[in-house]
């Protein structure tokens, strides 16, 4: 990775891609579309409103918001304005959006009217789009500079917790640019030039979908789910899937992986082999991997190409860029290659 890199914020990529190519396609839902231009422009001013609320580095901002164009702007806005966004699903019982929200000790919270009813009340600056989004034109649509370094907290997604008791794990810049790195210098460019993006922003294989593809210049294309896929207006457009395996296996069965699809990503659940193969039996399908990791070590840990026409159950693979993986036993030993061990995740 290039010692550089480090010094980078997740927005900065993103500016810097919105710089060479201001006119190209970044996000796609229904038949909306916002070029790099719009869509960096339109974050930068809601930024310096939020900027105006309160929200400086490390101050967490909550997101209730359908899958729209409006919900990656605000990310990215959040994230311009120096904050740290904590993704809340409104499907959520209200008890545990309360929990997260106290627990992060959210400042400000973006929704939208049609929410609004869904969220406990807490002490929180609610914004609404609805009504804020005319007074956003007068904002500056100019970057902002200077306020966010690669220590700062970029999210807070809530797991559920082996004990059923919600878990924040946070994340900085820095973690996520050292993801971004890897995923652009393992992916090509025509591979991410139109990303599937299904995963709730809850759940941290959003990550890749929204902000891989965002620093690597390609389309993100919003859907509600990895089903609705095929009724997309621009189904056709998308390149690569990034899912789990139970999703990609419904979309196998109702025949709705677009022919453009060439690489595909799983993750989130046990892989098996037979999925595998069915899926390299269109023969569209170029790439099949395997993917590991836990939100603690942001999105994934392992990787593994597995392989048209293996007879083997698929690894989680090797450890990506500039990271280790250590199996080790009680005793945080090294354990023999053929050994079972539990994992350890460094770097």
């Amino acid at each position: 990775m290039d010692s550089d890199i480090n010094q980078f914020s997740i927005h900065q990529l993103i500016e810097i891609q919105a710089r060479q190519t201001p006119d190209e396609i970044a996000v796609i839902e229904g038949e909306q579309k916002l070029s790099y231009q719009e869509l960096n422009q339109q974050a930068n001013q809601f930024a310096h409103y939020l900027q105006s609320l309160g929200v400086v580095p490390e101050v967490r901002v909550g997101v209730c918001l359908e899958r729209s164009c409006t919900m990656v702007v605000t990310l990215l806005a959040i994230l311009k304005a120096g904050g740290a966004y904590v993704p809340l699903d409104p499907s959520y019982p209200r008890a545990r959006l309360a929990f997260m929200m106290e627990d992060a000790e959210i400042s400000v919270l973006v929704t939208q009217d049609a929410l609004v009813e869904s969220i406990p009340a807490y002490r929180a600056q609610v914004v609404c789009w609805e009504q804020i989004s005319p007074s956003l034109a007068h904002q500056s649509p100019e970057n902002i500079d200077g306020i966010v370094s690669a220590n700062h907290l970029a999210y807070v997604i809530y797991t559920s917790g082996s004990t059923g008791r919600p878990k924040g794990v946070a994340i900085e810049h820095r973690n996520t640019v050292a993801f971004i790195d890897w995923a652009k210098n393992f992916f090509t460019y025509d591979q991410l030039a139109g990303v599937l993006a299904s995963t709730s922003i809850c759940f941290d294989l959003s990550v890749f979908e929204l902000f891989v593809t965002l620093s690597a210049g390609g389309t993100v294309i919003l859907a509600q789910n990895a089903l609705h896929l095929p009724q997309l207006a621009a189904a056709n457009q998308v390149t690569l899937i990034n899912t789990v395996p139970s999703a990609i296996a419904e979309l196998l069965r109702m025949d709705g992986i677009p022919a453009s699809v060439q690489t595909i990503n799983l993750a989130g659940e046990p892989l098996q082999n037979a999925l595998v193969q069915q899926l390299y039996q269109k023969e569209t399908v170029q790439q099949v991997f395997n993917l590991y990791g836990p939100s603690e070590d942001t999105t994934y840990s392992t990787v593994a190409l597995v392989e048209k026409g293996a007879s083997t159950p698929p690894s989680i693979g090797h450890a990506i860029a500039n990271t280790q993986v250590y199996l080790l036993d009680e005793q945080h030993q090294p354990v023999a290659a053929d050994q079972p061990g539990e994992i350890y995740l460094g770097g």
